[in-house]
């Protein structure tokens, strides 16, 4: 047998075993992805690493699934350098998997502090923009956080029209309608939730109470004085084509 230390606990080890195979035998956790027992480690995640002393007495990271043991190894595998280099590791890998939900996890369970998964948003502030200067609404604003920027909604002043996400260049803003209400969001978090108008036309629920409210409120100087309806776009479409063909067969 082969005496080693690891986190100050001695264990004995067989010969041939690698550190991670004998740390596992052992209940002692150390992060892997792409270990098999089946298969020769490649050492490809990069996650395993462990604090060990090198042939010339420096202390280095090591992959815990290649190096095998030696009489009286000594192993770190929580040590300020580890947790450097296993950060590295996992955003790395994040990179290429950033919605990996195994991977995140993985990261949590181990304290490591990782780059947040991206939503789709490229910060063009182009939904912002119109909001604020066409709609007038102001629904969207972009928030600084510790992991960099990002739009967040101003609570209470979404109106549901739906132009952020006609205007978004990665889709990632979306328009649901669903049981008389309509939800807007980006990815998970919700911009607005409304309830929904009724055509008098069609009876199909059309646009947001806020929205033929807002529409209202910013066209009232207008010297309109006919009656209002509301009336979808398909609706109006088709009344304004009857008006017309009515002008038409009147002027004949």
């Amino acid at each position: 047998m082969i005496n080693i230390t690891i986190d100050d606990k001695e264990i004995s080890a067989r010969e041939n075993q690698t550190i991670l195979q004998v740390a596992k035998e052992n209940g002692i956790k150390i992060p892997h992805l792409c270990f098999h027992p089946a298969l020769k480690p490649s050492g490809a995640c990069k996650l395993c690493g462990v604090e060990v002393v090198s042939p010339t007495g420096k202390q280095v990271v090591m992959l815990s699934c290649i190096i095998k043991v030696k009489e009286d190894l000594k192993v770190k595998t929580n040590s300020e350098l580890v947790k450097a280099r296993r950060e590295q590791a996992f955003n790395k890998l994040l990179q290429m998997a950033p919605d990996s939900l195994r991977i995140r996890n993985l990261a949590k369970e181990f304290n490591v502090a990782i780059t947040p998964p991206p939503n789709g948003c490229i910060r063009c502030r182009l939904c912002i923009r119109v909001c604020s200067e066409i709609v007038k609404a102001k629904a969207l604003k972009m928030e600084k956080t510790p992991n960099g920027s990002r739009v967040v909604p101003n609570p209470g002043c979404c109106i549901g029209c739906g132009t952020c996400a006609n205007l978004c260049p990665t889709n990632i803003i979306k328009v649901v309608d669903q049981d008389s209400v309509r939800t807007v969001s980006i990815k998970e978090e919700i911009i607005g939730q409304l309830p929904l108008e009724r055509c008098e036309g069609c009876t199909k629920m059309y646009a947001t109470s806020n929205f033929l409210k807002h529409v209202g409120e910013t066209t009232l100087a207008h010297p309109d004085t006919k009656e209002h309806h509301n009336l979808c776009p398909s609706c109006i479409k088709l009344m304004s084509n009857r008006a017309i063909t009515e002008r038409e067969r009147i002027h004949k």
